[in-house]
């Protein structure tokens, strides 16, 4: 019979293995800090040896900015869901709604926590940087087609949609950089100030994007 110490690994296939890798080093990187993202942990949490990370990520700061990516990518896809081609998803002001009442429970805090430890890292480190940017500009593009959908939709009026998408991603990063505040002093006004600058761009009353 063949014990357990003795039984034979699966060799996983080299993009599962590589997905595997940047998963673990997201899920790092939201609980504890990109700090905390080395090769050595990764393998650590995988049970492998650090060179089979290292054979995918010969380089730390590479697998730090895609662990980045990766964890904000998946929170836009939760927290903003592309609309379907088809049509038929759920309205722009339902959408917003939606947004702001996640952003502001501390089911984000981890990700706030990410993003604020992320731009402290960029100032040394090129390659997140870039990252850093780069999804930036795909958060403020994805609020963008809400408002110029909801626009075109007569649901409320907006002139410049890019314009409305950035100051509301600026609120949002001005209300993170209190992430690490305690909880009473980063109530409403702070935690409301992203809904309410998005209420006053879009000529809706206020307290129409707060949560039923």
């Amino acid at each position: 019979m063949t014990s357990r110490g003795q039984e034979k690994r699966v060799r996983k296939a080299p993009a599962e293995r590589r997905h595997e890798i940047v998963a673990t080093a997201a899920r790092i990187g939201l609980t504890e800090g990109l700090e905390c993202v080395t090769l050595r942990r990764v393998a650590d949490e995988l049970g492998v040896r650090p060179g089979l990370v290292g054979h995918y990520f010969p380089a730390a700061d590479t697998l730090v900015a895609e662990a980045f990516t990766s964890a904000t990518m998946a929170e836009l896809d939760g927290l903003l869901p592309r609309p379907p081609a088809e049509g038929g998803g759920p309205a722009s002001v339902a959408a917003l709604r939606r947004f702001f009442a996640l952003i502001s429970s501390t089911e984000f805090d981890d990700l706030s926590r990410l993003w604020l430890n992320a731009r402290h890292l960029s100032r040394y480190r090129p390659l997140l940087r870039e990252h850093v940017v780069a999804q930036e500009l795909l958060w403020c593009h994805r609020i963008e087609q809400l408002v110029t959908d909801g626009s075109a939709a007569g649901e409320f009026a907006c002139a410049d949609p890019w314009g409305t998408a950035t100051r509301v991603l600026v609120a949002i990063d001005g209300a993170t950089a209190y992430i690490n505040t305690s909880a009473e002093h980063r109530a409403s006004p702070i935690a409301a100030m992203p809904r309410t600058v998005a209420e006053a761009e879009l000529g809706l009353p206020p307290g129409a994007l707060a949560a039923s």
